[in-house]
């Protein structure tokens, strides 16, 4: 449901908490994550008290009532974490709490990624100044990678400290801010350190399982229709994105010199783009990508895709047979949290040979 759908291809889990305690990464990096995370904990006040504030505006207060409500929805209905995170509310006088880099090699449609404590390896970086990330992403261009900065409107410590709802998010629709937090709590609840696609994967399936059931708890059967509809849209683009980015994979695998590869790489990736725009037309909606094609698509855009993604339909297909039980989900989840790499990769691929 969020209105801009590349912005939601971006990994919002940043984890500040891990980057307080960095070593060897860069002090600098360290410096910016600290100072970040510190200033929104600094800007933290109680919902409750916000709401009773005649300084705060009508429009802000109106939302923090109905997300009061949606972050007991989470607990009983969801079963997710019971804590002090989104109780609170912080305004933080910018548009984005961070913006991500996400990269690639030039010939590859695997991100790059990046390791701290707590986290393990990320398929991205953030920075809590656009100009920082950007700065980041323009040396990454200079060495030759492909890469995207995107701001982002919400993030998760894994419960280490008490997030808060950010005015970053409070601008979205209603539903819209129920999927972040759903997203984000799910991180609390279940997270593997190093394997991003299998994290944002769960919390993606978490973020529209539990969209669909608050809606039609509330009896919003016309958003709801409008969620089925935006969603069944939403996997068409994707599927346009991930078929590219397979005739990619295959691209670089083959023995070409690089200023053929370089051709033939410009060529798949504007074919992608004319079929995004046809796909709209075809389908009279618009879908969220301008910023990604304005740009000029990148290995880095159609990564995003997959650590988002690839592994969803694994997911899905886990809650069903669990007859849409959401804490028999989880413990079937959390088995393979504590089990191998090997054993979730296998997860996702068995979905993805069923579709």
């Amino acid at each position: 449901m969020v209105t801009d759908l590349s912005r939601r291809l971006l990994p919002r889990a940043l984890l500040a908490a891990g980057l307080l305690a960095l070593q060897g990464c860069g002090t600098l990096y360290v410096a910016q994550a600290a100072h970040g995370q510190l200033q929104v904990l600094a800007a933290r006040r109680p919902i409750d008290r916000v709401i009773a504030d005649p300084r705060t505006p009508a429009a802000v207060r109106a939302k923090l009532e109905v997300m009061r409500e949606v972050r007991q929805f989470a607990v009983q209905a969801l079963h997710l974490p019971d804590n002090r995170s989104y109780r609170s509310y912080a305004d933080i006088h910018r548009p984005y709490v961070v913006w991500n880099v996400v990269a690639t090699p030039p010939f590859s449609v695997e991100p790059l990624h990046w390791c701290f404590p707590v986290a393990g390896c990320v398929a991205y970086r953030g920075y809590f100044k656009e100009t920082r990330a950007q700065a980041f992403a323009a040396k990454l261009r200079a060495r030759g990678d492909d890469a995207f900065v995107g701001g982002v409107p919400a993030y998760s410590t894994l419960g280490r400290f008490a997030d808060p709802i950010l005015s970053t998010m409070i601008d979205y629709p209603q539903a819209d801010l129920a999927a972040m937090v759903f997203h984000e709590l799910a991180h609390q609840l279940i997270y593997v350190a190093g394997d991003s696609a299998f994290n944002e994967a769960f919390a993606e399936t978490v973020e529209q399982t539990g969209l669909a059931r608050w809606l039609a708890a509330h009896g919003r059967s016309q958003e709801l229709a409008r969620f089925d509809a935006a969603r069944v849209h939403s996997e068409a683009f994707i599927a346009l994105f991930v078929r590219g980015r397979e005739r990619l994979r295959r691209l670089y695998a083959e023995p070409l010199s690089k200023p053929e590869m370089q051709s033939a790489k410009r060529k798949i990736l504007d074919e992608i783009s004319a079929q995004v725009r046809a796909l709209e037309t075809e389908l009279g909606v618009h879908s969220g990508y301008d910023d990604w094609l304005a740009e000029g698509l990148n290995n880095a855009h159609l990564a995003s895709v997959g650590t988002y993604f690839d592994c969803v339909p694994a997911f899905e297909q886990l809650l069903a047979s669990e007859g849409g039980d959401l804490p028999r989900f989880y413990a079937d989840v959390r088995g393979l949290a504590h089990g191998p790499n090997r054993a979730r990769h296998a997860f996702c691929a068995r979905a993805a040979n069923k579709s």
